[in-house]
């Protein structure tokens, strides 16, 4: 059955302890995103600081995720620059059963429209499950043109894509041209509210780790074409969105999720580091309003 690809997604954190991937503050994330309704979660991702896991530390992040979802779908970042390689990840993970793929446009070596095509065809011709593509010309220097998308769209299994191309006039161009069946999520935080007025299905927001509940009111209001509604709760989203991405992500998430006890520390894996005393600050200020209020 295909997976539903609208509402509110988390890319979850992979929060670290000591250098070692701390499972108990894993889980009560999951849990307490489950407990707001979230509608699908995204773990190892860039926000989940994939790239500095070994592949241990992915399998048993990968088991712990889809054990404590229960029928909420889970995605799982599997995406690399050397095709061969994401198809071997791919295989070696497809003993989990999860519904799907995050899979990120190929990042550093720069391939064609061509190329990327090709690319994607070929991880989804390596799975059964559902891949949706991200595309993130900001980290990848590569962007995903909307003919190439459009065209990966007929692909059966290529249900969709994390829209983070950075360029509102391509993002709107996609959504009066996408099949009904094609999902477009955001991974602009600061555009959620924008895209889903312009017919996007959803967003899949890193910010989202911090007031999660007025993240999923937007999404449930659009869902009910409540504008107002919608305007409402996406208000003070407004001044905190802009500051979790002041720095690095996810140092900035991490910072406040430890400050709220969370998780057990804000560390991170290099080369990211810690935010600075400026930020925390700033954050911290922001989050004693929020609890204030």
């Amino acid at each position: 059955m295909a997976t539903k690809l609208t509402g509110l997604w988390v890319p979850l954190i992979t929060p670290f302890k000591d250098g070692a991937v701390d499972h108990a503050s894993y889980e009560r994330l999951v849990d307490h995103y489950l407990s707001f309704g979230v509608d699908g979660l995204f773990p190892l991702g860039t926000t989940g600081e994939s790239p500095a896991l070994d592949p241990g530390e992915i399998d048993e992040l990968v088991a712990r995720t889809v054990a404590r979802a229960g029928t909420t779908p889970v995605f799982v970042g599997v995406g690399g620059n050397a095709t061969a390689k994401v198809e071997k990840e791919l295989k070696r993970l497809e003993r989990h059963r999860f519904a799907g793929i995050v899979s990120v446009c190929p990042y550093y070596n720069r391939p064609s429209q061509d190329g990327l095509i090709e690319h994607f065809k070929a991880v989804a011709g390596a799975t059964d499950r559902e891949v949706l593509i991200y595309n993130i010309p900001y980290r990848t220097a590569v962007n995903l043109s909307n003919d190439s998308l459009l065209e990966l769209a007929r692909v059966p299994n290529i249900v969709g894509v994390k829209d983070s191309s950075g360029s509102i006039a391509q993002s709107l161009d996609l959504l009066a041209r996408k099949p009904a069946d094609f999902a477009v999520l955001t991974g602009e935080d600061a555009l959620f509210f924008t895209m889903m007025a312009n017919g996007a299905e959803g967003g899949i927001l890193a910010a989202s780790h911090l007031m999660t509940e007025r993240f999923v009111s937007v999404a449930r209001a659009f869902a009910r074409n409540d504008l107002a509604a919608a305007r409402t709760a996406w208000a003070p989203l407004a001044r905190l969105v802009p500051l979790l991405f002041a720095e690095a992500n996810p140092m900035p998430i991490k910072h406040c999720l430890w400050r709220r006890g969370l998780i057990e520390s804000p560390e991170c894996r290099l080369p990211l580091m810690r935010i600075s005393e400026t930020l925390a600050s700033r954050l911290d200020g922001l989050l004693a309003e929020r609890l204030a209020a």
